[in-house]
């Protein structure tokens, strides 16, 4: 077992993950654009995925900005559990802003796929 059986996704969490998706992006995307040879050589592979991905990370920092200015997303009144949720945007708003934003912002093939 894992250890993490129980564990769910919360909007706190997919948040991080985007982030943190965007800052190993980062660093790695000449290395992926060193290594793109198919379909096309054409050495964007790793900033597309860069580029993709930071439209879904600006869209998710907006949806936590307009919770903090006062705008409700998503399902943040209660856990599943029917406990208080934490305070901030629910995971279905952050979800569906970063789909949406990275649909926008795709960049190339890899972006699109």
């Amino acid at each position: 077992m894992s250890g993490n059986e129980g564990r769910l996704l919360d909007a706190t969490t997919l948040r991080v993950w985007c982030a943190t998706a965007l800052d190993a992006l980062g660093r790695a995307r000449e290395e992926i654009d060193s290594i793109n040879v198919y379909p096309v050589a054409d050495g964007d592979t790793g900033t597309n995925l860069y580029l993709t991905t930071e439209a879904a990370s600006r869209a998710v920092e907006a949806v936590f900005e307009a919770y903090e200015d006062g705008a409700a997303y998503g399902d943040g009144a209660a856990c599943a559990d029917g406990a208080d949720a934490a305070p901030g945007p629910g995971l279905d708003g952050v979800a569906r802003a970063m789909a949406h934003g990275a649909l926008v912002g795709a960049r190339g093939n890899s972006g699109t796929i």
